[in-house]
């Protein structure tokens, strides 16, 4: 049966903090709908006794591989041992490289990079912190502080895209809509502007809080997987989006979080602009 496979893995691995192979391959598989490899990710690998010990897991899990390795000889050691193990790879960096060198007529400085410690960096820091110490609707009365609010039902990406906008310097909160209990009056005493809602498809809802329950060896026919419970949370869901209607509602439902924080940051820039028209 199709469902029984276990999902494809992709193996990110990189010298430095991983994060512009990362971004890259969740950018890259907005592409392929309906595919969910396990990404996993390997930063700040400098010595050969790593980076084998990762190929020889890749090559269990018979894993596809990206790299991004700076330092030519652990570059050519890594394609060497991964032809060995017959795993598939992918250069990130190398070609790219090769060919600056080639335009500049000089050859590169093969260091890894390093994160400087600059006004961006302690920013985003700082907006990571915010964004988990106002998660699922902690510390509400500190919503003012947020450049952008989450409001949705349980299991709608509002954590993950928190934390992935929160890495690209946006003080982010989220708050859950929960069945029966009204929303925090803090959501209405601050500007409205910057509030979004969150919403999913029925089917997408009870697949993903299914695997949830599955994965932490909960029984699957609880309330918070039933179809009738899930129709239910939508409508409320829905009928506090109708009572706030400056509130933009995206549909998460098959959207990679790139794809939804994209439309967020969109339309905080439309709303930025139109207001310097004012």
């Amino acid at each position: 049966m199709p469902d029984s496979q276990p999902n494809p893995s992709i193996f990110v691995v990189s010298d430095a903090t991983a994060e512009t192979a990362e971004r890259t391959v969740r950018a890259a598989l907005i592409q392929f709908r309906g595919v969910e490899p396990d990404i996993r990710v390997f930063s700040l690998v400098r010595t050969d006794e790593r980076l084998d010990e990762i190929l020889r897991a890749a090559a269990n899990e018979h894993a596809l591989v990206l790299y991004t390795i700076v330092h030519p000889e652990q570059r050519e050691l890594l394609r060497r041992r991964a032809e060995e193990l017959k795993l598939m790879t992918v250069d990130l960096i190398g070609q790219l490289m090769a060919q600056l060198g080639s335009f500049f007529g000089r050859m590169p400085a093969g260091r890894p990079g390093i994160p400087r410690l600059t006004d961006d960096y302690f920013r985003r820091i700082e907006a990571v912190e915010f964004a988990v110490k106002h998660d699922d609707g902690q510390a509400v009365r500190q919503l003012h502080e947020a450049d952008i609010v989450l409001v949705g039902i349980s299991r709608t990406s509002k954590t993950p895209l928190s934390t992935y906008l929160a890495q690209r310097g946006w003080k982010v909160a989220n708050v859950p809509l929960v069945l029966g209990l009204p929303l925090p009056k803090d959501l209405d005493r601050i500007g409205q502007d910057h509030i979004f809602g969150l919403t999913i498809d029925v089917a997408s809802l009870i697949r993903i809080r299914r695997a949830r329950l599955k994965a932490l060896n909960m029984p699957v026919d609880t309330d918070y997987a039933r179809r009738e419970h899930i129709i239910r949370e939508l409508e409320y869901g829905r009928d506090v989006f109708r009572a706030h209607p400056q509130w933009p509602v995206i549909d998460v439902s098959q959207k990679a979080i790139e794809e939804t924080a994209a439309i967020i940051l969109r339309t905080m820039d439309e709303r930025r602009r139109g207001g310097d028209k004012l």
